[in-house]
């Protein structure tokens, strides 16, 4: 019986170090997930509460404030007059404050943007796949994006109508 056991636990050992080593070698390669300041935003096709989809390619050449929210969330309501408030001053200036929901249907979605009162654009994420390409785990959490496409700033948490301001017209400044 001893001498079938140590060749079993040399099996065991081996697949141990060879599967930890493979875990380890893919979370190198990977990283961390979450998209850093000057990095390309990732990409996203998204549905939008227009009926359209959507991607971040077709905002090329505009600034971008994207803000990942849910209605279900204290802070991310209490943005949203802010947001809506910067869409209306910046929009004629080539930004766009776009509203990622994450993880609600279409109806929720809906009704919560007429209550509050937005138009901005909404799109939705209910398979929260834009929301695992940038690493997305409190909210809200906003990025700024650059006409080039990249991240100049990433916001958590909830944002007032001064930073807001202040970060869009730094983000505009040729």
């Amino acid at each position: 019986m001893g001498k079938a056991r140590k060749p079993v636990q040399i099996v065991i050992l081996l697949l141990v170090v060879i599967l930890g080593g493979y875990a380890i070698g893919t979370s190198l390669v990977r990283g961390d997930g979450k998209p850093k300041e000057g990095a390309r935003a990732p990409s996203f096709e998204l549905l939008g509460l227009d009926g359209q989809n959507h991607t971040l390619d077709e905002y090329k050449g505009k600034s971008v404030v994207l803000n990942f929210w849910g209605s279900w969330c204290t802070p991310c309501v209490k943005e949203m007059p802010a947001l809506q408030a910067q869409w209306e001053k910046w929009q004629d200036k080539g930004v766009v404050v776009l509203g990622i929901n994450v993880g609600e249907d279409q109806m929720t979605v809906e009704n919560f943007v007429k209550q509050v009162g937005i138009d901005f654009p909404i799109v939705m994420d209910p398979g929260r796949n834009a929301v695992r390409s940038y690493g997305i785990s409190p909210m809200p959490t906003t990025f700024f994006i650059n006409p080039k496409g990249r991240i100049d700033s990433i916001h958590i948490g909830q944002l007032d109508l001064t930073t807001l301001d202040d970060v869009i017209g730094k983000l505009v400044k040729p």
